[in-house]
């Protein structure tokens, strides 16, 4: 693994007040600001975190109304990051931007974490240079929660890294069991890697090589776990390389949209006892598309950098971010980055998983 990261620590832990200080890209995402501050001021009602709105603070405050608004801060700054923007220019241009402050105000320990529906890409990149990795690790990961029929799972990674080396999958699948320990309270977690059957003989070559270095890590890993068994929760966390992974993140958005819009279609062209019938199933359906819905898990966060940072759907409406911020203020409060520094620590006790430094 990696030596040690250049640059300060950065605190993961919440300030004396007990509150999580969640620090907010407002002008990150399609439905920015409105839905950004919306999703905060549900969460500020919720109660339990401080909240900094950075952004432009004239297109901010008149969304800043009702219950919970004079409680929530905004720290001014001009300059935004465009959704298409390459990573290596926003991270030259990201000083003076919503999403640079954002990031800087973890670094400085003004705030316990970072979130944004901004540019991902950026997000990451910016995270990688202000934060810096946690020693041992050579990559970041995102780590999506999806949904199963045992209980959620944990993607790991879901699309930061889109070429790795087998190294790399070995380190995401151990911050992936450390999140799942401390987000979903899994005590040991069954870490799998995705392939195309279930064979330790099958896979491609780094896949196997992966497996070979996840069997001597320090958690319980159970093998390949093939796609058609992702949602029968034969794991409760799922290794790939990001570009697999976001290709099953998406595709599972798309299959979850597909069923709901089914649904949809026949009840609308059932006949009237049908339709009797699923009036009674109402309930039911609303409670499955909650739990097939994005909004429900907020965001993923940036595994392996020095500080706590969710990365939330470019289209995430008031509901996404408010469960984004109870994700965030969450994994401050449990101390995630050091869940894994010490998950590293153990790690590094057997041979160690040589890996180029970022």
């Amino acid at each position: 693994m990696t030596g040690p990261a250049r640059g300060r620590t950065v605190a993961n832990v919440p300030s004396e007040s007990k509150r999580a200080r969640i620090a907010i890209d407002a002008m990150g995402g399609d439905n920015a600001p409105d839905e950004i501050v919306a999703g905060a001021l549900l969460a500020q009602r919720d109660g339990g975190v401080d909240l900094t709105l950075v952004g432009d603070e004239a297109r901010i405050r008149p969304l800043l109304t009702g219950p919970g608004a004079a409680s929530i801060a905004v720290s001014h700054v001009a300059g935004e990051i465009a959704m298409d923007a390459p990573a290596a220019q926003a991270v030259r241009n990201a000083r003076g931007t919503s999403l640079g402050q954002t990031v800087e105000m973890v670094r400085d320990g003004s705030a316990d974490a970072a979130l944004s529906a901004g540019n991902s890409g950026a997000f990451l990149a910016i995270a990688l240079v202000r934060l810096r990795t946690i020693a041992g690790i050579a990559r970041p990961a995102i780590a999506a929660v999806l949904p199963s029929i045992g209980g959620p799972i944990v993607l790991c990674d879901a699309g930061a890294n889109v070429d790795c080396r087998p190294e790399w999958l070995a380190q995401f699948g151990l911050m992936g069991d450390a999140y799942a320990k401390v987000a979903l309270g899994i005590a040991r977690p069954r870490v799998g890697i995705i392939s195309i059957g279930e064979e330790r003989s099958k896979g491609n070559q780094q896949t196997l090589e992966a497996a070979a270095l996840l069997d001597a890590a320090p958690l319980h890993f159970i093998g390949h776990v093939e796609g058609k068994d992702l949602y029968a929760h034969h794991a409760d966390v799922v290794v790939a390389d990001g570009f697999v992974g976001n290709v099953i993140l998406k595709t599972s958005e798309g299959a979850a949209q597909f069923i709901s819009t089914m649904l949809r279609e026949m009840i609308a062209g059932a006949p009237p006892l049908g339709k009797v019938g699923a009036l009674l199933l109402k309930p039911s359906f609303a409670a499955l598309r909650a739990r097939l819905s994005y909004d429900t898990y907020g965001g993923a966060p940036l595994l392996g950098v020095r500080g706590a940072c969710i990365v939330t759907h470019g289209r995430s409406n008031r509901i996404a971010i408010r469960n984004a911020i109870r994700n965030a203020a969450a994994l401050a409060e449990r101390n995630l980055v050091g869940t894994i520094e010490a998950a590293l620590t153990e790690a590094l006790a057997v041979p160690p998983v040589a890996a180029e430094a970022p």
